[in-house]
């Protein structure tokens, strides 16, 4: 069954000289949009209670991402993502000063140029930091960047506030955001990053968890389809030499497929092996590598059934 998101705060006020670790108490039990195992929630609420960040691992397609989406959603926090790439820089995540904007406009004349803080472009820790209410910071794919990203962060995430060298001032959180960081595991994060998270990783779904996920995107899906793609999609990923197995996103997009082609369980059912490759595959398989290896499989199965 899928759990509900409740929100809870302490009526106690915050200790003096804690003004930015208020809203501690706020509680995760999942949501009727979001399928969530009780030891991915159990690691969001210890994360919520050390108020450290959350690292999350998993597969793509293992709903990392969406999870800090449905829970800013479900508890009414403003979310804040900052999608990283490989160009990324951590002082992009703080700030970025235009120095060429304050060039040309004193080049032009203009009055602004007197005020460098015209030139001070706002990163999203900074949007989160000063956010009235206490936000949801997704920091998204982070292993995507420099392996000194990481590392440049940890004060920040530490403390809570950066240094402006340009304008003297530092800025501090009012309240401490509630950090999701995401990685799919393409490089290895530093071990001083790793001592200041809570870390947990999303097992691949079992079947049951599955289902349960396909019930919440298509209620009305029928049982005994859903029986047969399960049973495919799961023979499909224990191909030995697979190169890409399917997620969970690209099993809900072949289930839509399936439904509005009006494809029954019977079809899926057939184990001929001229139709080794399952209908519609396009959604599960994703490069010509894994194409072929099935192509393979199939001319192998009926060779031996001559």
């Amino acid at each position: 069954m899928p759990f509900q998101i409740t929100l809870s705060h302490c009526d106690a006020p915050a200790s003096r000289g804690r003004r930015h670790r208020a809203g501690s108490c706020m509680r995760f039990d999942g949501s009727k949009a979001y399928v969530a195992t009780p030891d991915l929630t159990i690691a969001v609420n210890a994360a919520i209670t050390l108020e450290r960040p959350l690292l999350v691992k998993g597969e793509p397609g293992t709903g990392k991402t969406v999870l800090a989406l449905e829970i800013a959603k479900s508890v009414g926090a403003p979310l804040i993502e900052w999608h990283i790439k490989s160009t990324t820089k951590a002082l992009q995540g703080l700030y970025e000063y235009d120095a060429v904007s304050r060039l040309r406009d004193s080049q032009l004349g203009d009055a602004r140029v007197h005020d460098i803080r015209n030139y001070i472009r706002r990163g999203k820790l900074w949007d989160a930091f000063v956010a009235d209410q206490r936000p949801v910071l997704l920091i998204d794919e982070i292993d995507k960047a420099d392996i000194e990203f990481p590392n440049d962060l940890l004060q920040e995430l530490d403390r809570m506030e950066f240094f402006v060298y340009e304008t003297g001032e530092t800025i501090a959180a009012r309240q401490r955001p509630i950090v999701i960081i995401t990685s799919n595991n393409e490089k290895e994060l530093p071990d001083a990053f790793l001592r200041r998270c809570f870390f947990h990783y999303i097992r691949f779904p079992d079947p049951d968890t599955m289902r349960a996920i396909v019930d919440v995107h298509f209620p009305a899906i029928k049982a005994r389809l859903v029986g047969e793609a399960l049973t495919l999609f799961y023979e499909i990923r224990a191909v030995p030499g697979v190169k890409k197995k399917p997620s969970t996103s690209e099993l809900l997009d072949w289930l839509k497929l399936l439904m509005v082609e009006d494809f029954g369980p019977e079809t899926l059912r057939e184990r001929d092996p001229k139709k080794l490759i399952p209908p519609l595959h396009g959604a599960l398989l994703k490069n010509e590598q894994d194409v072929h290896l099935f192509e393979r499989l199939a001319f192998m199965t009926r060779r031996d059934a001559r």
